[in-house]
Order: structure tokens, then C-alpha cells, then sequence
């Protein structure tokens, strides 16, 4: 990818913009606002729902492509099963 630097700002972005309430049991996220099992499960199983709406806020708000979109996702997968998997 030739503008790594940028879609990795991207992903810090949607982590940063990612809260997970441990109290309440809810991830909020800039895209999509779950149970934090849904959410888990939606990351696990790459999730049409979580992966269009994922789509949709990274094209419209980075004008990000499909390419970059998919390794976004396979990044912030990957951060954010770490930080659920470390409160368990």
C-alpha cells in the first residue's frame, strides 16, 4: 500500500473512536454501536452488517477504496479482539 501512513492514522482514528463501556456491556463505535458480545462476535465472523457499516463510514468520511478499507478492517479487527480479549 502506497499511503500506509495515512490509513494507519485512519485506524488509530477508529480506535481512539472506539469506547467499550465494561459497565453497560456496549462497544460505541464511529460506525456501529453493539452489545460488546455482538461486537466481539461481528469482529469474529466479519460480519456483513459490521463490514457494510464499517464500509460506509470509511469511504465516506477517509475516501478510503475497497483495498484499503479491507486492511483497515483487518487491522482494527486485530486491535480491537486484543483490547476485548485482555478485559476478559
Amino acid at each position: 500500500m502506497e499511503n500506509k501512513r495515512y490509513l494507519d492514522k485512519v485506524i488509530g482514528s477508529l480506535v481512539r473512536g472506539t469506547k467499550i463501556d465494561n459497565e453497560n456491556d456496549v462497544v460505541y463505535s464511529p460506525f456501529i454501536t453493539l452489545h460488546k458480545s455482538a461486537f466481539y462476535n461481528h469482529l469474529l465472523t466479519r460480519d456483513y452488517i459490521s463490514i457494510h457499516g464499517l464500509f460506509g463510514y470509511l469511504n465516506n468520511t477517509f475516501g478510503l477504496t475497497s483495498d484499503e478499507i479491507f486492511y483497515v478492517y483487518k487491522q482494527y479487527k486485530k486491535i480491537m479482539l486484543d483490547k476485548i480479549e485482555n478485559e476478559r
